[in-house]
């Protein structure tokens, strides 16, 4: 992380430094697409997605990454381990553990509310044990904790010209969108894990199972009918997003454009899914570097201009301008502990 971003957002605290530079690695590393919209941020805000992003990967690292022979039981633990960390973490506001120090502190500084994270440990906890889920809804409450909550815990970072719970169904959508997103690009990843996220209804309503995405996945060869049934759910995540996209004008003007960024490059990840055919039980579409890099572009056009237009107001911890609402206030930032 850079000097200029920690000095921007007050983080004074060696160790505390060294805590969200890790998690700004594991972005960097794991999180191309989420890292390059992140960077249309403010300065100052930057460390504290950061720090959510890193957080987010180490369970997800524990549940998915962390050896195909690790058995069960050793996932279970780590995953209690972390928990229990996280748990103390929040009540201390600091921890031995980088991740969770930086959470902590993240949490602490912006108000984010607790339950978040206890509901994203939650669907981490379902993943060593569900494999697949029976209808849409089942799977919309899995992604409650996996991916709504994500969007829930960012509007405090990014602030708001609306209410705050004015702006979550939209933001708690777009996390979702994401996922679904996920979902359909590594359906083949997620088989090799032992786990189909489509939901068996919309397979079915294809004449899709699992059986016949596995046996594709094994001999390498395509079926209508698996490509119908990713294309429906295509058409499902748009309209998902559809359900996001009113809530970007009620986030601040400044972080507008990284939002849209972020929705525009993950659109680009369907978009690609489309162009390989929906050949992803065999492969993972990618979205070509030089569409990524003219997305960005507009995207720092568009903070340009909303950096020179915008009042105050809508960044978080400044008093709300006349005729505009108040953004909600942040708690003053914890004292910075190793």
């Amino acid at each position: 992380m850079t000097t200029r971003e920690l000095d921007a957002a007050g983080i004074t605290d060696p160790a505390l430094r060294e805590a969200y530079t890790h998690c700004r690695r594991l972005n960097a590393r794991h999180g191309k697409t989420y890292f390059l919209a992140t960077r249309l941020l403010p300065v100052e805000r930057r460390p504290a997605v950061h720090a959510l992003y890193g957080f987010a990967r180490w369970a997800d690292d524990i549940v998915d990454d962390l050896g195909s022979d690790a058995p069960p039981e050793r996932r279970r633990a780590l995953l209690a381990e972390l928990d229990h960390r996280l748990t103390e973490g929040l009540r201390n506001g600091t921890s031995p553990e980088p991740v969770v120090r930086a959470l902590a502190h993240t949490a602490a500084v912006h108000d984010i509310d607790h339950r978040h994270f206890t509901d994203f440990m939650a669907s981490m906890t379902s993943d060593l044990e569900v494999t697949d889920y029976p209808t849409y809804e089942h799977l919309r409450a899995y992604m409650h904790g996996s991916a709504a909550v994500i969007g829930l815990q960012m509007l405090p970072i990014l602030g708001t010209v609306v209410p705050r719970g004015e702006a979550a169904p939209h933001a708690a959508a777009l996390g979702e969108a994401f996922q679904l997103t996920n979902f359909i690009r590594d359906v083949g990843e997620d088989l090799d894990r032992g786990r189909v996220y489509l939901p068996a209804d919309l397979l079915a309503a294809h004449g899709a199972d699992r059986s016949l995405l596995l046996w594709s996945r094994t001999t390498g060869r395509r079926d209508r009918r698996i490509t119908a049934a990713l294309r429906s759910a295509t058409d499902l995540t748009r309209s998902v997003y559809r359900t996001a996209v009113p809530g970007i004008p009620m986030l601040d003007p400044v972080a507008r454009p990284c939002i849209r960024t972020a929705l525009i490059l993950y659109g680009g990840i369907l978009r690609a899914v489309e162009e390989d055919g929906y050949a992803a039980v065999h492969r993972r579409a990618v979205v070509p570097r030089r569409r990524r890099a003219a997305v960005a572009l507009d995207g720092l056009v568009r903070l340009t201009a909303a950096r020179l237009t915008a009042p105050r107001a809508g960044r978080p911890n400044d008093p709300p301008a006349p005729g505009h609402p108040p953004t909600g206030t942040r708690r003053p930032a914890p004292r910075q502990r190793a």
